[in-house]
C-alpha cells in the first residue's frame, strides 16, 4: 500500500522545525507540491530546499504569524487569488506556555485562542471553496492528546485544544459531503523544541534536574520512548490521502500507548 499524491497541493502551518517540517517532508516525498506557512522566512528557504521535488512538484512559501489572526487572513487571501486549490491544510502551531489554569491570566486564554482556533478557521475558510470544487479535501489539525485527557501543568492548552477539537468535529460533519475530511492528529511526548521547552520548565520548578524529568515522563509511555517527529508526520500524511477517504471526525492518538483512554 503506497501513499501517492501525486497532483496534490497541501498547505502545512508551522512547517520550519518538529512535526510541521516533517510532515512537509513526508508530503513531498509522496508527490505533493507543498506550501510551507511560518513567521521565519530565512528557516523556510532552508526547509524549501529540502522537499522532494523529483515527481515535478513545485513547492513556495508564505510568511505569517499566528499571533496576528488578521494579519494571516490577508497574507493568505492574497496568496489565493493567483494560486490553484489546495487539497491538504496541515493546521499546526506552537502550544501555549505552561502553568495552572487557575493561574492563568485572561489574556493568556485569548492569545491562545486567536493563534490556533481562530488561525485555524482563517486558513480553513480561505481554501474550503478550492477543495469543494476539486471534490477532495483533507484539513488535518495537530492538537495533543490533552482533548481525551487534560495533562497537568498545562491548563491553557488543555482549553484551547479542546475547542479546536470540537471546532473540528463539527466541521467534519458539514464538509463530509463534499469530499472533505477533517481530522485531529494528537501526538504524545515527541522530541521537539515543545518537549524540550516542557522538560526544562518542570525542572525548573521542582528543582529536579532535566534528565530525571525526562526518564520520568519515558517511564510513562509503554513504549518507553519518545516519538520522532516522523512518526506523528506519519499519521497526518495517511489521512492527507485518498487511502483515509472514509475517515473522518476522529481524533488519531500518537503517543506511544500512553493515554490512559481509549
Amino acid at each position: 500500500m503506497k501513499i501517492d499524491l501525486t497532483g496534490k497541493r497541501a498547505l502545512v502551518c508551522g512547517s520550519t522545525a518538529g512535526i510541521g517540517k516533517a510532515t512537509a517532508l513526508q508530503l513531498a516525498k509522496a508527490g505533493a507540491s507543498v506550501t510551507l506557512l511560518a513567521r521565519n522566512e530565512k528557516k523556510l528557504k532552508a526547509v524549501l530546499s529540502e522537499l522532494d521535488s523529483s515527481e515535478g512538484q513545485i513547492h513556495g512559501y508564505l510568511v505569517a504569524d499566528f499571533s496576528k489572526p488578521e494579519a494571516l487572513k490577508i497574507v493568505v487571501e492574497n496568496h489565493m487569488q493567483s494560486a490553484n486549490a489546495y487539497h491538504i491544510l496541515l493546521n499546526n502551531t506552537g502550544g501555549p506556555a505552561g502553568g495552572k489554569a487557575i493561574a492563568a491570566e485572561l489574556n493568556e486564554f485569548e492569545a491562545a485562542f486567536r493563534s490556533h482556533l481562530m488561525c485555524n478557521h482563517i486558513l480553513v475558510q480561505s481554501l474550503v471553496e478550492g477543495m469543494k470544487a476539486e471534490k477532495y479535501g483533507r484539513i488535518i489539525n495537530i492538537i495533543s492528546t490533552s482533548v481525551k485527557i487534560p495533562l497537568n501543568g498545562l491548563g491553557v492548552s488543555n482549553t484551547i485544544r479542546g475547542a479546536v477539537a470540537s471546532w473540528s468535529k463539527t466541521l467534519a460533519n458539514e464538509l463530509g459531503e463534499f469530499g472533505i475530511t477533517v481530522n485531529n492528529v494528537l501526538p504524545g511526548a515527541t522530541e521537539t523544541e515543545r518537549l524540550s521547552s516542557i522538560i526544562t520548565n518542570k525542572a525548573s520548578k521542582t528543582g529536579k534536574s532535566e534528565e530525571e524529568v525526562s526518564n520520568a515522563m519515558r517511564a510513562q509511555v509503554p513504549a518507553g520512548r519518545f516519538a520522532q517527529p516522523w512518526e506523528v508526520a506519519a499519521a497526518a500524511t495517511f489521512l492527507a490521502s485518498p487511502l483515509a477517504s472514509y475517515i473522518n471526525g476522529i481524533n488519531v492518538p500518537v503517543d506511544g500507548g500512553r493515554t490512559g483512554c481509549l
